[in-house]
């Protein structure tokens, strides 16, 4: 992520119900800052695909909603940017496409998911798997990991 940051890319944060949530939260800490203590940093190029209603609701209404994040990760996503996927069960539909869209267009693909990946497993360049099967933990601590991460990609900024 910071590489891809520091060339001039961008993040790409997806996912369903708490999972949106953290990505939302996640790109926000990015685009803002995470912590006051590093003072008026540059925003990093951070977007969550779950924050376009209009978007959402037109892809999901004329082509499904299992392509709401594949449609636009085709239109938003380039060779260089990091697509990261979030799903608990890491066996959500357009969560998957989505990756798979993003890792066709040369992007660097990450999954956050619960114990054993699901069908992301195979379908990412970079796995981060919670060792729970409980929603509420997995969500628990795919936001201390996007703090984690959070922290370091500002550390990063600020150097």
């Amino acid at each position: 992520c910071a590489q891809a940051l520091r060339a001039g890319h961008k993040l790409l944060l997806f996912g369903n119900g708490g999972a949106a949530a953290a990505a939302q939260h996640i790109a926000t800490e990015l685009v803002v800052r995470y912590n006051r203590e590093s003072g008026n940093r540059r925003p990093m190029a951070a977007i969550a695909l779950t924050t376009d209603t209009s978007a959402l609701t037109a892809i999901g209404n004329d082509f499904g909603f299992d392509d709401v994040f594949a449609r636009q990760i085709e239109g938003l996503c380039r060779a260089g940017d990091v697509a990261i996927g979030l799903s608990t069960s890491g066996t959500s539909e357009n969560v998957i496409r989505g990756l798979m869209v993003a890792r066709a267009a040369g992007a660097v693909t990450v999954a956050f998911a619960g114990d054993g990946g699901g069908r992301l497993a195979d379908l990412v360049d970079h796995r981060i798997f919670v060792p729970s099967r409980s929603t509420a933990r997995v969500q628990e601590m795919h936001m201390v990991l996007g703090h984690a991460l959070c922290a370091l990609l500002e550390k990063d900024a600020t150097r």
